[in-house]
């Protein structure tokens, strides 16, 4: 979120967590922000016992791994043998696990007054696979499903004799006859032999498949408001058809993805359920979460006043995972009272229908809008984080706007009631490796609003909008990443004076270009008004560097214009700069920056600090 400066006041600025927007001194945050870095840094460890040897630099490093450290040197020669030997148990177990089945190890102790433990090992020579054998028993898998195990068992004679291959090799074949419909695939004790004399490991896999499995319908076995047909409908399978361990993961995810149970569990039943016809159910067993939250909460902003809220959300009322959000809101900007519905799986798995409306009273230093707001979207998943969606809304009431006359060069105030009809499109594509914080991948959002406003005025026209993000690792670890942001906006076919306030485009803040207040890149009316546009340009272009222990440092410049053709022209394109760290939480990285406008003009803070969850795109 974006913290805007207040207008004339350059050495203090606002900053915004949670929704509370506070008014605090750069120094004091700077200061606290170097204490928690530093509190954060710990004292290197000590290494349990030195390695040496003449071995791959690779190899050397698991071993160091595996020995690991302590807190402090051995006390005496005693302390020092007894973590020589265990280094060297645990240096000789990984060997072996690696395919060194000769080593030869050394435990040692070196000095007197300030002992330390040292292994010396000759790892020898790495014994490889033969070619591995499944040896099937009853019950045996068709010809068909028995190749199929056997070219996914991903290992071949002349590989490294490693044991974590052998085992893993095990598990491949089991979840490959489990993929062709034999839930019931098992192995019984592995045959390694490991010959020192040819340096060879030969595994060979003992594997009964068991009957091939065919599904039944859903069993609902919990009590609850859920209707076991809606939960039936959801399942990606039809009656008799063969068991696929990734249909019964699609269920539990369409189940999970609704948002209203604590916990979802889908689980083929055991081999005694199976009816009449040799078909086995699946079983879902639900854990609704509370059927009614009710929530309030308060906000304070320097630049956009006070509010209050209260929120009541309605889980599983209609009995198919369905969400009711009712709100009030009464603040300085935004007032409203209003309620949505959410209908997920609607009509087809991964379709969901969101109905909404609202009484609203908008009063920005653009414009005032009261309002009656309907809208009704339906959302197509595509994939497990992609979507489209299409829909219609509809808003009608009175808006006073202050507007610029270009004729003139003075403010013109357009009091006028309008209803103003809009389709909605839109589509969100995610190819990134991450939600919160990406370090590869790229995102594309665009979204089109044909629009029809009636009324004391009339227009019409087509508000299209896109955004692209794309993230490049330098390294492979990705510990650097250059991150790019690219938004292009445009409304063709009606002017800036036919176009509604809240329709028109703004750029400045944190979620656009840094450095500036809220809308605080667009040109501004005579008497300080933000001017919306139709046109938008933004860019940002970020270098992110993992400093450790969970800290990151980046670097960004961000550029916006906004413009008054159809078509973006960068007349009044303006730049910001900073800095920023982040530090990094297992549900994403908390960010702060710091940006520097660098075509400030008069009115315009110095600086501006954002801090918020997730990074800035």
């Amino acid at each position: 979120m974006s913290a805007p400066q207040p207008r004339g006041k350059g050495g203090r600025f606002a900053v915004v967590v949670a929704g509370i927007r506070l008014t605090v001194r750069p120094l004091s945050l700077i200061a606290a922000l170097g204490l928690w870095a530093a509190c954060a840094l710990s004292a290197a460890a000590e290494p349990r016992a030195q390695i040496r040897g003449d071995m791959d630099g690779a190899l050397r490093e698991q071993i160091v791994r595996a020995v690991g450290d302590a807190k402090e040197p051995p006390a005496n020669r005693f302390e020092a043998r007894r973590r020589a030997r265990e280094a060297a148990s645990t240096a000789e177990a990984l060997l072996r696990s690696e395919g060194y089945y000769q080593p030869e190890l050394q435990d040692l102790v070196e000095g007197e007054t300030h002992p330390i433990a040292v292994v010396q090992i000759t790892p020898g020579r790495r014994f490889v696979l033969t070619t591995p054998t499944i040896n099937w028993l009853p019950l045996e898998p068709s010809g068909e499903a028995a190749a199929a195990a056997a070219a996914e068992v991903g290992i071949k004679a002349g590989d490294p004799g490693r044991a974590v291959e052998v085992i893993a090799a095990e598990g491949r074949i089991i979840a490959s006859l489990t993929r062709q419909g034999y839930a019931d695939a098992r192995t019984e004790p592995r045959r390694v032999v490991v010959d020192h004399a040819a340096f060879t490991v030969d595994p060979t896999y003992n594997v009964s498949a068991g009957p091939l499995v065919k599904l039944d319908g859903v069993l609902v076995e919990t009590r609850g408001p859920t209707n076991p047909r809606w939960v039936a409908d959801l399942a990606p399978w039809a009656e008799g058809e063969r068991y696929n361990p990734d249909d019964v993961a699609e269920l539990e995810r369409r189940l999970l993805e609704t948002g209203v149970y604590d916990g979802v569990g889908v689980a083929l039943a055991p081999p005694e359920r199976t009816n009449a016809d040799g078909h086995r159910p699946v079983i879902v067993t639900l854990t609704d979460r509370s059927r009614r939250i009710t929530e309030a909460g308060a906000t304070f902003s320097t630049a956009e006043g006070s509010g209050v809220d209260v929120i009541q959300t309605r889980y599983n009322r209609l009995g198919r995972a369905d969400t009711l959000r009712m709100e009030v809101r009464l603040a300085d900007v935004d007032s409203r009272i209003g309620a949505d519905l959410s209908l997920p799986h609607w009509g087809i798995a991964g379709r969901t229908l969101r109905l909404s409306a609202a009484a609203v009273n908008e009063d920005t230093e653009a414009y005032r809008r009261i309002a009656l707001v309907l809208a009704a979207d339906l959302q197509q998943r595509i994939g497990k984080t992609s979507w489209f969606s299409y829909g219609v809304g509809l808003d009608a009431g009175h808006y006073t706007q202050t507007r610029f006359d270009p004729l003139t060069d003075l403010p013109v105030v357009f009091d006028q009631n309008l209803a103003v009809l809009t389709g909605r499109a839109g589509t969100y594509w995610d190819q990134s490796n991450d939600p919160l914080d990406p370090t590869s991948g790229w995102r594309v959002t665009a979204s089109a609003q044909p629009t029809a406003v009636a009324g004391d005025a009339t227009a019409l026209f087509l508000k299209a909008e896109a955004q692209g993000t794309a993230y490049f690792p330098i390294d492979r670890s990705a510990r650097t990443v250059i991150a790019t942001r690219l938004r292009l906006g445009s409304i063709v076919g009606a002017g800036e004076l036919s176009v509604p306030s809240d329709r028109l485009f703004y750029s400045g803040g944190g979620g656009s270009v840094r450095g500036y207040e809220y809308q605080g890149v667009a040109p501004r009316l005579p008497d300080n008004t933000p001017r919306g546009g139709t046109s938008l340009f933004e860019s940002s272009l970020e270098v992110r560097r993992d400093l450790g222990r969970g800290f990151q440092a980046v670097g960004f410049i961000d550029a916006g214009s906004v413009g008054f053709d159809e078509f973006p022209d960068f007349a009044n394109l303006r730049y910001g700069a900073g800095f920023g760290v982040r530090y990094k939480l297992p549900f994403g990285p908390i960010r702060a920056d710091i940006a520097f406008p660098l075509d400030r003009r008069p009115g315009d803070a110095d600086f501006q600090i954002y801090v918020s969850i997730g990074q800035a795109f």
